[in-house]
C-alpha cells in the first residue's frame, strides 16, 4: 500500500528565499565597511544636505552619541565628520539576544564649494542630529537686479 504525503511545492524554496533576503539586506541596507586613508570604518551615518541662496546645511544622524566622541573639522575646503558610536554596557554583551544597530568608528568627508565662508561655520548637536550651518560668502550670493520699464 502506498502512503499518501501532502505535497508542498514551496517547502524547498523557503530556505532559498531566506538566503536571498539575507543577502539583499546585507548588500543594500547594512552600512558598508569602508576604508579611508588606510583606516577601517565600520559604519557610515546618514546625512541630508540642503542648499539655498544663503547657506548649505548638513544634517548627520548620530544617535546616542556623546559630543566628546564626535570630531568635526574643515581643512582645504573639505569638511570631515569623524567619530565612534560605542555599544552601551559592553561588559554585558553576552546578554544581548540580537544587535542590529551598527557601532564603531565612522568618517564622512564632503568637498565644500569655494562659496562657503569657512570662518562663520556653526555646528549644533540636538537629539542625535548634528547640524552644520555653512553660510555662503556675501559677494557670491545672487543679487536681484530691478528692471526699469520705459513707455
Amino acid at each position: 500500500m502506498m502512503k499518501l504525503m501532502r505535497w508542498e511545492p514551496f517547502k524547498e524554496v523557503l530556505p532559498l528565499r531566506d538566503q536571498i533576503d539575507r543577502l539583499f539586506h546585507e548588500t543594500f541596507f547594512r552600512p558598508s565597511i569602508s576604508e579611508v586613508h588606510g583606516e577601517i570604518w565600520s559604519w557610515v551615518p546618514a546625512v541630508d544636505i540642503y542648499e539655498d541662496s544663503e547657506r548649505l546645511l548638513i544634517k548627520a544622524e548620530l544617535p546616542e552619541m556623546d559630543l566628546k566622541d564626535i570630531d568635526l573639522k574643515i581643512e582645504n575646503n573639505t569638511l570631515t565628520i569623524k567619530g565612534e558610536r560605542k555599544l552601551e554596557g559592553e561588559d554585558k554583551k553576552e546578554n544581548y539576544q540580537r544587535v542590529e544597530r551598527v557601532y564603531g568608528s565612522f568618517c564622512r568627508t564632503f568637498s565644500l564649494p569655494s562659496t562657503v565662508e569657512v570662518d562663520k561655520v556653526k555646528a549644533t548637536y540636538d537629539r542625535g542630529v548634528l547640524k552644520i550651518d555653512l553660510p555662503k560668502k556675501e559677494e557670491i550670493k545672487p543679487k536681484a537686479i530691478p528692471i526699469e520699464v520705459k513707455s
